[in-house]
């Protein structure tokens, strides 16, 4: 039942989430946002609802998700202006990243995105899966795996079948000191490991956004498992 009333009220959260956003990509400023400042409570009171409906049913395929926060997995509005050109003072997306340990574990994970309409931070609404950004020690984890057992990651990313694998950031050559007759060439070169999924059309506002969600990223565990091994094995 608790679920069936909470799928109702989604397309209520969206409309609450994309009115903030669209108003604050117009309105990036300290007046315009503490006038409608109620706007951003609803918004974000919407994203933790979402958020605690994600972690449950994550948790419920992928083991090592559990005694997480709405906290550990949502951020704050505010842009850290302190060293940018750029000084809006609000973010124009919002997002849940739910990964093992929370969002600050530098861990593989799921990540579900909302923007405003014309924003160009990721310039979709959509489901990510993987890692971003790994430090130098995780990432060369990560190659040498793909060295020693390629096809894992092609397979745990053929079963994600409706995600891309993301290759806007790798580099131009083969990195130092791996094999550049490699069949699995494109997966050395990355950068960062992600698989991404725009939503489809109209499910931003659908009931079940959720719910499909839930569905699609249980597909990449196998990949957020494999990037994962070479994150834990860089900490021993």
């Amino acid at each position: 039942m608790k679920k069936t009333i909470f799928a109702q009220k989604i397309v209520f959260f969206m409309k609450d989430v994309m009115t903030f956003l669209n108003g604050v990509l117009v309105n990036n400023n300290r007046p315009w946002f503490q006038e409608h400042k109620d706007l951003y409570l609803k918004a974000q009171e919407r994203i933790n609802n979402m958020a605690i409906e994600l972690i449950d049913g994550i948790s419920k395929f992928d083991s090592s998700i559990k005694n997480l926060s709405v906290s550990d997995c949502t951020y704050r509005i505010y842009r850290d202006i302190r060293f940018s050109p750029d000084k809006r003072p609000y973010k124009t997306h919002m997002g849940i990243y739910v990964c093992t340990n929370g969002k600050k574990s530098g861990l593989a994970g799921y990540y579900l995105h909302f923007e405003a309409e014309g924003s160009e931070y990721l310039g979709l609404n959509g489901l990510y899966a993987g890692l971003y950004n790994p430090d130098k020690n995780v990432l060369k984890n990560i190659r040498e795996d793909i060295c020693y057992d390629g096809a894992a990651f092609e397979n745990a990313i053929k079963k994600a079948k409706n995600f891309t694998l993301d290759t806007s950031c790798s580099l131009s050559k083969t990195p130092k000191d791996f094999p550049k007759d490699s069949p699995y060439d494109y997966l050395l070169r990355l950068k960062q490991y992600n698989l991404i999924q725009a939503l489809p059309e109209g499910m931003l506002y659908d009931n079940k956004l959720i719910e499909w969600a839930l569905e699609e990223f249980k597909t990449t565990l196998e990949f957020n498992q494999l990037l994962n091994r070479a994150v834990m094995f860089s900490e021993e």
